[in-house]
């Protein structure tokens, strides 16, 4: 194989690689997984929160001070989340949930299922 050729193939070689080595972004609304919601400042983040029917939400405490993670319908009730603490919930229908720390009732959040 001559030297020209050569370096045209590895190129190509290179650019298909390159390709597929390339993964397409995916946000949390296009898959059902596990999705991370940050409880910090006295603020659910990010709120609201879009996911796909089937996704787990898994709220953490970065926080100081206790909280919890309370529906307004009476679906779910976390207990309380120290610092570190975590509570997660899975979503199997599509709807909006309006969620607020009952021990702290200014704290809202509101978690979108598709």
């Amino acid at each position: 194989m001559n030297l020209r050729r050569t370096q045209m193939l590895l190129t190509a070689v290179g650019v298909v690689l390159m390709g597929a080595m390339e993964t397409p972004s995916l946000s949390i609304a296009d898959t059902a997984e596990t999705t991370k919601i940050t409880v910090k400042d006295f603020k659910f983040d990010p709120t609201p929160m879009t996911v796909k029917a089937g996704s787990t939400v898994t709220w953490i405490n970065t926080d100081d001070e206790p909280h919890n993670v309370t529906s307004d319908t009476g679906l779910f009730r976390s207990g309380g989340m120290d610092t570190n603490d975590s509570f997660s919930y899975k979503f199997d229908k599509p709807g909006t949930y309006h969620i607020t720390c009952s021990i702290h009732p200014r704290m809202v959040g509101t978690v979108v299922v598709q």
